[in-house]
């Protein structure tokens, strides 16, 4: 296609508008919240059959029953010596609270003022509405891209359930990638986040008489309360805390983005007992010259040593368990790090479709929150995370998208899907 074509192409965009949208309402009317979860396959069987409808190949399969995966491969006519792009996004959408104050519907999407509203409109399915849509647009034009073209609509990535991982793990895989999450339209990297269980057990349980026992001098008795005994953790977690705000930084991050945050704490029986078992549950951030194994290797060592320093401790050493595969079924995540390469070929072809389009620099950082690109950089795939939609709106009550920026964002994923997978290898 010539430089006049794609414009053409392009300003079909603003002529289809109306067509944009009317597919972000679609997907945003599928109820696909997460929790509870369990409630994708009419969403992911609508954009199966809007891939396949495109000439794409489809496997679909359960991640977790009533929650399957979808992947759309559309081959390139020269794959050999062509780049290959996957565009990734997930389905699902932040869980809604009962008596949370929304205007409508949250599955009952509308435009007002330019602006489109409803659960999942920034989280992100106006980024696979927007990315569908550019799709859709080559195709209609004839376009056969040389390139391998890949889309993957994933399950679970707000509770942590990684349909990312499970589409690595059956070897999908591209030259490049990009993940269609909110980003206000920048390019980013991204953190991670491990989450973990600190338990403290008592070998012995002990009426509460026997409090007197072993807290006072000359009583005897070597027990403790666990819930008492995690205040020193909790000590400890906060000074490693402290010390990597000081020690630790990267480049794109304010000071201080590596936390540990107690966020869950679970102890005792009832009021009759000496609390024998305490379990606290944190989730830690870390920089993208991180990973995950390292960063809980460290802690787990920190707080052995913050234990050695308590005779009770010593003797009773907290235990660890970290990660998980769902947030819903056993209570634990892990979402890699993602180190961006600003001068890979795919990023730089991206930015400079982003000026084109917007007639401005993209802006090329670090998002503060995390995404499913993780799973694919730590499969080998050069990555970036770029999509429509502001931070502040995702999960919000009256969750929303400006259709500008997504109008403009269809544009940029219609060249770039045109220029990376014409361009060689």
């Amino acid at each position: 296609m010539t430089e006049t074509s794609i414009i053409s192409l392009l300003n079909q965009v603003n002529d289809r508008k109306g067509e944009i949208i009317d597919l972000a309402k679609t997907l945003i009317r599928f109820k696909t919240p997460s929790p509870p979860a369990r409630n994708t396959d009419e969403a992911q069987t609508f954009v199966s059959t809007y891939l396949k409808e495109l000439g794409f190949s489809i496997d679909k399969w359960d991640v977790y029953k009533g929650d399957p995966n979808v992947v759309g491969i559309l081959s390139g006519s020269n794959s050999d010596e062509y780049n290959s792009l996957l565009i990734n996004g997930h389905i699902d959408v932040a869980s809604v609270e009962e008596g949370e104050q929304w205007d409508q519907d949250p599955f009952s999407p509308v435009v007002k003022d330019n602006i489109l509203y409803g659960r999942g409109a920034a989280d992100m399915k106006g980024g696979l509405a927007g990315s569908l849509f550019a799709i859709k647009l080559l195709k209609e034009a004839g376009i056969n891209l040389p390139g391998d073209l890949t889309f993957q609509s994933v399950i679970g990535e707000e509770v942590g359930e990684a349909g990312t991982l499970e589409c690595c793990k059956k070897g999908y895989n591209a030259d490049f990638a990009v993940v269609v999450d909110t980003s206000n339209c920048q390019i980013q990297g991204q953190g991670g986040v491990i989450t973990g269980w600190i338990t403290i057990q008592s070998p012995q349980t002990f009426h509460d008489a026997n409090r007197r026992s072993m807290i006072h001098a000359g009583g005897g008795l070597f027990g403790a309360s666990a819930i008492e005994k995690m205040t020193k953790i909790i000590d400890g977690l906060k000074q490693l805390e402290q010390h990597w705000a000081v020690t630790k930084s990267y480049p794109g991050f304010p000071p201080g983005m590596t936390t540990i945050n107690p966020a869950v704490i679970e102890g005792g029986r009832h009021a009759a007992f000496v609390a024998d078992r305490c379990a606290l549950w944190i989730t830690v951030h870390f920089y993208p010259n991180e990973n995950h194994d390292d960063i809980a290797k460290e802690i787990e060592e920190h707080i052995l040593h913050v234990a050695k320093a308590d005779p009770w401790l010593r003797e009773n050493p907290p235990t660890f368990q970290w990660g998980g595969a769902s947030m819903i079924e056993d209570r634990g995540e892990i979402f890699p790090s993602l180190a961006i390469d600003e001068n890979h070929a795919g990023l730089q072809t991206l930015a400079n479709v982003h000026d084109v389009v917007f007639r401005e620099k993209v802006t090329i950082g670090m998002s503060p929150t995390v995404t499913d690109g993780g799973w694919l950089g730590e499969a080998g795939i050069p990555t970036v995370i770029y999509g429509p939609g502001k931070l502040e709106h995702a999960h919000a009550v009256n969750e929303q998208l400006s259709i500008d920026e997504l109008i403009q964002f269809t544009k940029v994923m219609t060249k770039f899907i045109y220029d990376w997978c014409h361009t060689k290898k």
